[in-house]
This record gives structure tokens, C-alpha cells and sequence, in this order.
């Protein structure tokens, strides 16, 4: 059964930014995107295994920081060498001025 569980407040992170999430045994990444809207993916890079929060995002890819595969954060898609697996997405909403992922 999906629920949606609380990440955040909306202030802590910044524009264009992500931050990690661990809940329930798992890794997730939370990003606000420079039209300020915030989505979730699983937090582990798809080539190596490496934090995503601990990458660069621009506009809205986000960079690995182990060797620098990048993914479109919004649908998870592979967009750059080495990384050829797309990541899996969770919705994000804002409620009450905090940030939520729905997680499965």
C-alpha cells in the first residue's frame, strides 16, 4: 500500500538543489526545481551505487558525483554516459509547507 511520508519542510532545500532522504531502509533524493517544484527519485546512483545528493544539479538533471552519469530527475530517464539504467521517480506534493513523497 502507497502512503505519503513527510521529507521536509519546503524551505529546506534550496532552488535548484537536492537533499537525501533514508526512510524505512531505503535511500531517496529530493530536489526543487528552478520553477519551484519538488520530486523524488531512489537516492542511489543506477552505475555505481553513489549518494545522488551528494551530486550537482542543473536546471533539472542531476549529475552523479561518482563519475558524473546524469539523469533528468523529473522522469528518471538516463541522460548521460556511464549511466544507461533510468532511475525509478516517486510523486512529490507540498502540503501545509511540507514536502511529501508517495512511496510504495
Amino acid at each position: 500500500m502507497a502512503r505519503w511520508v513527510e521529507v521536509c519542510k519546503v524551505g529546506d532545500i534550496e532552488e535548484e538543489d537536492v537533499i537525501r532522504f533514508d526512510y524505512d531502509g531505503r535511500t531517496f533524493a529530493v530536489y526543487r526545481s528552478p520553477d519551484d517544484m519538488y520530486f523524488a527519485t531512489d537516492g542511489l546512483c543506477t552505475h555505481e551505487h553513489a549518494y545522488l545528493a551528494d551530486g550537482f544539479v542543473i536546471d533539472n538533471i542531476i549529475e552523479c558525483p561518482k563519475h558524473n552519469g546524469r539523469f533528468d530527475y523529473r522522469t528518471g530517464a538516463a541522460k548521460g554516459a556511464p549511466v544507461c539504467v533510468d532511475l525509478r521517480t516517486y510523486p512529490a506534493k507540498v502540503e501545509a509547507g511540507s514536502v511529501f513523497i508517495e512511496i510504495a
